[in-house]
């Protein structure tokens, strides 16, 4: 057991040995990283009572806490969950190894042939809340991508990620990789977060996964460059011509399938010329299933709906609360959105080729839809296996960070005794 009385000697160790991970990490052949992870697939199955108890130890910590009922959601395990675990981490596995892919190559005048081609980031920091199978996702991918990493979950899933850990360490021992490539900050202690943000001679990116409070401080504090997974204020648009249909259910699995995750919607935009036919039938049937209305005046008169307020708008409610109102235009849907978003995820429902064009083009969200739930926000949705965030920012990675999204790039240099006159 580490000496938890020095948290800064503990994050310096983890450092020092993720980097000297990284080093053998560059160079694994695929197949080695395939077997690590197909093992560690093994191992969490084989193991899956061990890890259930320790859920049940973290769902009681997190009642004792006060967590949500959406946050709770977001920590509970079952059989189910971890066969889904498991599915995302083999997923993974079969996916070609992007380390060392060529990106383009081209020959110059000066007898150079050159290459682009990807190559690991190095070590990884990744900090995050409630999820325990964000362990396993970034594990994986990282160790896809060919970077080690450090993982620092939440406090509310000590033991659950303490249990599938264990898995993954043992993938790697049994696939002759080294241990050190996939750590867990064994402590609760919020010290060790503020260690990682500085630790600039052995973490290359920071990676926060988590609520706005969380991002907030690592954008404010870290000195290691941040992939910033900020806060998922998803809207949707109703556009004038939208079917019916579409529009009842993609919004109701949007809002209600899952409510505590980052692509959950979090306001409804209406156009004017439907409110009293598909808005009014949307509402009714978000409050039929429990979900509360915070409308704006022109949807007042909806039997149940609440008066919105102004901090509704651009609130990342995480729970069975939406935000509703009405627009005149595919404009002012839009600018509502520029104010209020996230530059996470948004989308329009609609049949007219023109209103979706100008969305898809005219915002600049990381991830766009058209006529889908927007829960698919999700990077095992879009076929990368698992996600290990959804990026906001505008530089390197954006939208789901997926193993190849963990690559950075160099250049293989080959001349025939050329030389530089």
């Amino acid at each position: 057991m580490k000496d938890m009385d020095n948290i800064s000697q503990v994050m310096s160790d983890l450092g020092a040995r993720a980097k000297a991970a990284a080093a053998q990490l560059g160079f694994a052949d695929a197949q080695t990283k395939r077997a690590a992870m197909n093992a560690a697939a093994e191992h969490i199955w084989t193991r899956r009572d061990e890890i259930l108890e320790a859920n049940v130890k973290d769902l009681e910590f997190g009642r004792e806490k006060g967590l949500s009922d959406a946050m709770m959601d977001r920590l509970m395990l079952d059989e189910t969950r971890l066969e889904g675990i498991i599915a995302g981490l083999r997923a993974v596995a079969a996916q070609d190894d992007p380390v060392g892919e060529v990106l383009a190559e081209w020959d110059q005048p000066n007898g150079l042939h050159i290459q682009r081609v990807r190559t690991p980031l190095g070590v990884i920091g990744v900090i995050y809340e409630s999820r325990p199978n964000v362990t396993v996702d970034a594990g994986a991918l990282c160790l896809k991508a060919g970077n080690a990493v450090i993982l620092r979950g939440g406090s509310e899933s000590f033991h659950t990620s303490t249990a599938l850990h264990a898995c993954l360490v043992a993938g790697l021992s049994d696939a002759g990789l080294p241990v050190d490539a996939i750590q867990l900050v064994p402590t609760r202690d919020r010290a060790a977060v503020s260690e990682m943000l500085k630790m600039v001679d052995t973490i290359d990116v920071i990676v926060p996964r988590g609520g706005k409070g969380l991002v907030g401080l690592v954008q404010r504090e870290a000195r290691v460059p941040v992939f910033a997974h900020l806060e998922g204020i998803v809207h949707i648009y109703i556009d004038q011509s939208a079917d019916a249909e579409k529009a009842s259910r993609i919004v109701m699995n949007a809002k209600t399938r899952r409510t505590g995750i980052c692509g959950a919607a979090e306001c409804l935009l209406i156009h004017r010329d439907v409110a009293e036919t598909i808005g009014r039938r949307v509402i009714e049937e978000l409050i039929a299933a429990g979900v509360e209305v915070r409308g704006d005046a022109a949807l007042g008169a909806i039997t149940g709906v609440v008066a919105a307020q102004d901090s509704d708008w651009g609130h990342e409610f995480l729970d069975m609360v939406i935000a509703a109102r009405t627009v005149d235009d595919i404009d002012a849907a839009m600018a509502h959105i520029r104010t209020h978003g996230s530059n996470h995820t948004d989308c329009i429902i609609s049949e007219d080729g023109p209103s979706v064009e100008r969305f898809m083009t005219e915002l600049d969200s990381a991830i766009l839809m058209h006529n889908a739930s927007t829960q698919f926000a999700d990077g095992g949705e879009f076929g990368m296996g698992a996600e290990i965030g959804i990026a906001t920012g505008k530089m390197h990675a954006r939208g789901p960070v997926g193993a190849a999204q963990l690559t950075s790039f160099k250049y293989r240099v080959s001349g025939d005794g050329a030389i530089r006159s």
